[in-house]
């Protein structure tokens, strides 16, 4: 599955080669097939240190967002709801409209088209 969403983000994003891959020392990012996939993309790996959560605390806001924003608003009548419904909320509002405070408050749309807050939208 990590493979997978990578190879789809490479193929969409098509990234410059070094780019960084940030993780936790899960055993699906210290695999040896995740190394190999990396190598072969280049795709520099980072792995946070072992019980400090403040190296992934993007990871963990977005988790958090995620759970609070989606997994905990309903009950969900199948698995396969849930994987539709995720990644809709990723591909359409998480990473389109949802304003971040990392971005300074601008959303992602906003931020690549060279806007560095809200403020410049009605400038």
């Amino acid at each position: 599955m990590v493979t997978d969403a990578l190879t789809m983000a490479i193929t969409h994003r098509r990234p410059a080669a070094g780019v960084i891959f940030h993780s936790d020392r899960g055993t699906q990012y210290t695999s040896k097939e995740f190394d190999a996939f990396c190598r072969k993309n280049k795709v520099r790996r980072s792995l946070g240190r072992i019980g400090i959560c403040y190296d992934n605390a993007v990871s963990e806001s977005f988790f958090a967002s995620f759970k609070k924003e989606l997994v905990h608003t309903k009950p969900w009548p199948t698995i396969e709801r849930v994987k539709s419904e995720t990644f809709d909320w990723i591909e359409t509002y998480y990473n389109r409209k949802r304003r971040h405070s990392t971005l300074n408050y601008s959303t992602p749309v906003e931020y690549e088209l060279g806007y560095r807050s809200p403020a410049e939208l009605s400038a």
